[in-house]
């Protein structure tokens, strides 16, 4: 994979959906976890670290066959469950995160790819 490559997560607890706030240099927005393929590295594998490095949690996420693109870059997309009660350990790139039902996590996402992608994620 090259660097035109990304993964998004959805990571969902119950009917709820994770979305973090980030904070990269050039303005803060709600997202969800999200970051580049590294070279050599599977979307999967990339899935799996940027989970762990984002949320602290260690999981295999699964594909949801639902790649989206922007600028000339690929977006792999992945869904991961996690236990209730689990909460994220954020690292350096966000600086908050909520829970939310489907339609508010959808309204507070910035961009609109993750938005529709969450619209078409099936119930518990």
């Amino acid at each position: 994979m090259t660097r035109d490559t990304e993964v998004f997560l959805v990571v969902r607890r119950g009917d709820e959906y994770l979305v973090v706030h980030r904070v990269p240099e050039g303005g803060a927005y709600w997202h969800g976890i999200a970051g580049g393929v590294e070279p050599g590295e599977s979307p999967g594998a990339a899935a799996a670290r940027e989970l762990r490095e984002e949320t602290g949690f260690a999981a295999e996420p699964v594909s949801l066959e639902a790649p989206f693109a922007y600028a000339g870059v690929t977006v792999h997309t992945f869904l991961v469950e996690v236990p209730p009660g689990w909460e994220p350990d954020l690292n350096e790139e966000h600086d908050d995160y909520r829970w939310l039902p489907r339609d508010e996590a959808v309204e507070l996402l910035y961009w609109p790819e993750p938005k529709e992608l969450i619209r078409t994620i099936s119930g518990t």
